[in-house]
């Protein structure tokens, strides 16, 4: 099928089997690498990208479901080469260990930032609820967060 959609701000078409996973069309054929695959069952937030603003599980999507749509990785958040202020806060504040989940994080952060400009840390927690981390234990990713939302990236 030949597909269109919007892929971190610039328009793209290609043609791709309709039921090929998301995750393995953004990682294999765009090489957009920042997308990660984990579980393949949707468990973990790994392979986590936003479509159309909301936080979607690329592993669980297919394709087809892409058309007409925007879709931002998190190769996507950082803008004329510079980190976002998400992505600085989350190096400052040590939330990136192995850094295996962290692009699914900063893009489940990135949605709730984008429509609760100044969320509790108990918002944040749900937020990233469907997001797994082995090596942080959530607590500097938090307080990246909300270091973000306060607009600021240094502890």
């Amino acid at each position: 099928m030949k597909l269109s959609f919007t892929l971190n701000g610039t328009p793209t078409t290609l043609e791709t089997p309709p039921d090929r996973r998301v995750v393995d069309l953004l990682r294999e054929d765009l090489r957009l690498r920042g997308t990660k695959e984990s579980c393949g069952s949707g468990d973990c937030g790994a392979c986590t990208v936003l479509v159309d603003g909301e936080s979607r599980l690329s592993c669980l999507m297919l394709a087809a479901q892409l058309e007409g749509r925007r879709v931002v990785t998190v190769e996507g958040l950082a803008a004329d080469g510079r980190p976002s202020l998400l992505q600085e806060a989350f190096v400052a504040h040590g939330a990136v260990q192995c850094g295996y989940c962290t692009p699914g994080m900063l893009l489940s952060a990135s949605e709730l930032l984008s429509h609760e400009t100044a969320p509790d840390r108990q918002s944040i927690r749900e937020a990233l609820a469907g997001n797994l981390c082995r090596c942080t234990g959530y607590q500097k990713i938090v307080e990246a967060v909300a270091a973000a939302a306060a607009g600021r990236e240094k502890p």
